[in-house]
């Protein structure tokens, strides 16, 4: 999800901020989390562009480049669309459960088990 913020949310120094969100699970432990960022748009003295990633009010590394779990600090972390941990949650809790099998009712004859088929 990205989106272009106005000239109200401008910090000190930025040309545009872009809002991002992803999700984010760690395939070493199985923790997952979402996480939003401003994506500030600079121009430094010399005029080349540079990005800031800010997240919760701090700027951060960019989430794109080896992202850390917050569970384990395990760097075997997949980026996801943003909702992903959210709906994978959801479904965990709705408590969606396969039926256990009844009891399997085998033939019998006089000689015993019917021989299967």
């Amino acid at each position: 999800m990205t989106e272009i913020s106005g000239q109200g949310r401008l910090r000190a120094g930025a040309t545009a901020v872009v809002t991002e969100a992803y999700a984010f699970a760690c395939m070493r432990c199985g923790y997952g989390w979402e996480q939003a960022y401003e994506i500030e748009h600079h121009v430094d003295a010399d005029g080349r562009t540079f990005v800031l990633c800010v997240a919760d009010g701090r700027v951060v590394p960019s989430p794109l480049n080896r992202p850390t779990c917050h569970s384990c600090d395990g760097h075997l972390v997949r980026i996801l669309r943003p909702g992903r941990v959210a709906s994978a949650r959801d479904a965990a809790h709705r408590g969606r459960r396969v039926p256990a099998a009844g009891p399997v009712e085998a033939p019998w004859t006089l000689k015993g088990p019917a021989p299967l088929p």
